[in-house]
């Protein structure tokens, strides 16, 4: 049994992360950040879900085309990325972020 308070989560540097679970090779790791990521292709899928704080997730979806596009997150939204899905996180300010990934993903 754990209990994490995500509005309370600060680690010591940005992208910093506390595990909350690995279930069968997917993880669920909780970030703070004040900076933002790197483009990048995860392994898999990806789910990203702000609990506290602005997110403006930039990406390049090839279902789309490839062209870049940004989406503003807020507390309580979650951002999908598919297979293939280049993106890159820049948080205005402090961000707390739920990430559900498979294990050892960028």
């Amino acid at each position: 049994m754990k209990i994490f308070r995500g509005k309370e989560f600060k680690a010591e540097r940005a992208w910093g992360a506390a595990d909350v679970a690995n279930m069968r090779g997917v993880t669920t790791r909780l970030h703070w950040t004040d900076q933002p990521y790197k483009w990048h292709v995860n392994d898999g899928e990806e789910v990203f879900a702000v609990l506290d704080g602005v997110v403006d997730m930039h990406y390049r979806d090839p279902a789309e085309g490839g062209a870049e596009r940004v989406v503003t997150l807020n507390a309580g939204d979650v951002f999908f990325a598919g297979i293939g899905c280049e993106h890159v996180a820049h948080p205005r300010g402090e961000a707390r972020i739920l990430v559900v990934e498979q294990e050892g993903s960028v």
